[in-house]
């Protein structure tokens, strides 16, 4: 059975996404890069919203860019060898292999297939993961906390949820991001 991971930088005020501008840094070296690809290479399933597919589809093609460093390019097989679905009621198409589009988000589909599958699975996106949250299917919080406070936005947890975690996992980066891993009691 795996588990459903939820994962983002955040802002030090706990923000995924920021009203204006964007987190801050502490997440752009290699460092940072290979930890985050490491801790996630076992995961065999990505669930997206719109939004966020859209971002990580880079990955789909990043192994072509000129003077790829060997983290990246990693980092970019271990995504395209993993399942992704995304959630979308207007993406008509995707552009990347083993991709498929669902229009809505079904708990109870996302609980067989964390129960049938070998591998972790990853909720990605502050929107789509509220709804995973809300519904009891997330285990584990990797949180990347940049040194900004932004003020704003939309926060890593949703309003009106009360989670009870246990600190599983601790690390500093020298670029100052703070790497907080937690799991559901």
């Amino acid at each position: 059975m795996g588990k459903l991971i939820y994962s983002m930088i955040t802002s030090l005020d706990g923000y995924a996404e920021a009203a204006e501008g964007d987190l801050g840094t502490g997440a752009e070296d290699a460092e940072v890069h290979t930890f985050i690809g490491d801790r996630f290479r076992d995961v065999g399933t990505f669930l997206y919203g719109r939004r966020m597919y859209e971002t990580m589809v880079f990955w789909e093609t990043a192994h072509a860019q000129p003077d790829v460093p060997p983290h990246i390019l990693q980092y970019a097989r271990d995504w395209q060898a993993a399942e992704k679905v995304v959630y979308s009621t207007t993406l008509e198409s995707v552009s990347s292999a083993r991709t498929r589009i669902e229009r809505t988000f079904d708990p109870e589909a996302v609980r067989r297939l964390k129960a049938e599958s070998d591998h972790d699975l990853s909720v990605d996106g502050p929107n789509l993961a509220a709804q995973a949250i809300a519904a009891g299917l997330v285990d584990d919080y990797h949180l990347f906390i940049t040194t900004s406070v932004v003020g704003g936005g939309k926060r890593f947890f949703p309003d009106g949820v009360r989670l009870d975690l246990d600190l599983v996992e601790q690390r500093s980066f020298s670029t100052g991001l703070i790497y907080a891993h937690y799991r559901t009691r």
